[in-house]
């Protein structure tokens, strides 16, 4: 795997492995739930992914979409194409909410809402913490 995906926590944070793409847990919870969906090919460019790609990326958008309204019941969700530090494909997966989120005795604050979210703010992750979410979420994959 390349090294945006080692930055995001692979192979630890992986809640789902496709042909084409990877969904990690962020190890910085932005707000709960906040994922990364990763291309597993190292490309730098979107237009360099082969056309099945965006097939299982269609597919995978609902999958991520249904399970964090499950999971944390989420006002809006924000999807962030930012290749500027971590150069290979991936989006940031922001759920958003206007209250403060419980998750196990925890507090999750959408520190930028209703505007931009904060990407560098939030809860660190854990390795328990971690387990628990990935578990979680993993519960209403579908």
């Amino acid at each position: 795997m390349h090294d945006t995906a080692k930055k995001f926590g692979w192979p630890a944070t992986v809640i789902h492995s496709g042909t084409h793409w990877t969904v990690l847990l962020r190890p910085q919870q932005a707000t709960l739930g906040s994922l990364v969906l990763c291309a597993n090919s190292p490309v730098l460019r979107y237009s360099e992914l082969p056309a099945a790609a965006f097939a299982e990326q269609g597919e995978l958008v609902l999958r991520i979409e249904n399970a964090l309204r499950s999971f944390v019941n989420y006002d809006r969700i924000n999807w962030l194409m930012l290749m500027m530090v971590d150069p290979q494909v991936h989006f940031h997966v922001i759920p958003r909410y206007e209250s403060p989120h419980e998750f196990e005795g925890m507090t999750f604050a959408d520190g930028g809402w209703p505007a931009l979210p904060q990407l560098g703010g939030g809860v660190a992750v854990d390795d328990n913490l971690r387990h628990r979410l990935i578990q979680a979420i993993r519960s209403h994959w579908g």
